[in-house]
């Protein structure tokens, strides 16, 4: 079998599904599903988000310049699809899937509990490339709850079970097969 030419389109897949939180100036708060996002830096710690700007969420993160990415696990699929096609502008989103809001360190948009890790951003730059405007932000602070965690204080993010988003797909990540430098290391 050949393979078959296709029209232009995104197929890098897996991608993370994120649920991002936001409050706007006076603290309304909303939470969506974002599966364009991604690392950009190491050195600062950058990453982005790509948001369509007749998203609900986007004029808050346009106007505050911060947002929270929460990622995803199996028991938050539900959720993640959830606040991914229903908009903030109809319904508070954190009560209807009962995801709870705590209070981040630096950012103003609240951190979700019930995620295994959740990153605080700053927006630096915006480029508006189409569909979507891409959000390039740095990494202001990172929280990891502490259940994956071993008595190492090393974190297993396997444990809970995350979820990536692939042609309108929820899927789990399936087993750990290998580490990095593995392919390299003396036996």
């Amino acid at each position: 079998m050949g393979k078959q030419s296709w029209k232009p389109g995104n197929m890098l897949y897996p991608l993370p599904a994120a649920l991002v939180s936001v409050a706007d100036l006076e603290g309304q708060k909303n939470v969506f599903t974002v599966a364009w996002t991604g690392t950009v830096c190491s050195d600062p710690p950058m990453v982005s988000i790509s948001v369509r700007p007749e998203r609900y969420s986007y004029y808050m993160i346009k106007e505050t310049g911060e947002f929270v990415i929460n990622l995803t696990t199996e028991e938050l699929a539900y959720a993640t699809d959830y606040c991914g096609v229903v908009s903030g502008r109809d319904v508070d989103k954190f009560d209807k899937m009962h995801l709870t809001p705590v209070k981040a360190d630096i950012v103003k948009a609240p951190l979700i509990k019930e995620s295994p890790v959740n990153i605080e951003c700053t927006v630096k730059d915006i480029k508006a490339l189409g569909s979507h405007d891409m959000f390039i932000a740095q990494v202001v602070a990172v929280h990891a709850d502490e259940k994956y965690m071993d008595g190492k204080n090393k974190f297993h993010f396997d444990k809970a079970r995350p979820i990536v988003y692939s042609h309108g797909s929820y899927m789990s990540l399936g087993r750990k097969i290998g580490t990095f430098g593995y392919s390299v290391r003396k036996k």
